[in-house]
């Protein structure tokens, strides 16, 4: 009994004259020994990923021009001074696309398609439901919409950077903004 008294004694004078050494304006700091942490890399990971930058590649020229054809349709359309002149100029605009895109657009994969509809609701800020819709009526946004859902696809999917963050970082790092 005498020993454990003994030793609590000698641990709280050394305790206190610990306590005595440090200032109390400061921090202590523990130096840590340095080391490197390696992430393992996933090869199903790393496959998928550079499916995407091939992907994003692929239809982000596209998406762009759709963005850009938009813009320039819609000021279009404000100049026009009737509601068959604009018919007449939305009808030759499609034509013009068709005959412009239409070869490449029918060779993109499902992921592919998937992406695009993402990405011109990036480039628009409309889903490619509402522009078929508000440019070539209810009837034809509906059959789009069902040929796209026979393809697991949805016209009405948008773009959102916090989800679609890895599709933001590769169209940054392309570059391409």
């Amino acid at each position: 009994m005498k020993n454990v008294a003994l030793l609590f004694s000698l641990l709280f004078v050394l305790a206190a004259k610990a306590q005595e050494q440090q200032p109390t304006d400061t921090l202590r700091t523990v130096v840590l020994p340095q080391f490197i942490a390696e992430a393992k890399r996933d090869p199903e990971y790393e496959k998928r990923y550079q499916k995407l930058v091939r992907d994003v590649k692929r239809v982000l020229p596209y998406a762009k021009v759709a963005g850009f054809r938009f813009q320039l349709m819609e000021q279009n359309l404000q100049m026009l001074p009737t509601d068959k002149a604009r018919k007449e100029y939305l009808k030759r605009t499609e034509e013009a696309i068709k005959d412009q895109f239409m070869d490449d657009l029918v060779n993109l994969t499902v992921s592919q398609g998937k992406l695009l509809i993402k990405l011109i609701h990036r480039e628009t800020g409309k889903d490619t439901y509402t522009l078929l819709k508000t440019y070539r009526g209810n009837l034809t946004a509906i059959y789009w919409q069902g040929l796209a859902k026979v393809f697991t696809a949805d016209l009405k999917n948008e773009y959102n950077p916090v989800e679609d963050w890895q599709i933001e970082k590769i169209i940054k790092d392309l570059g391409i903004e």
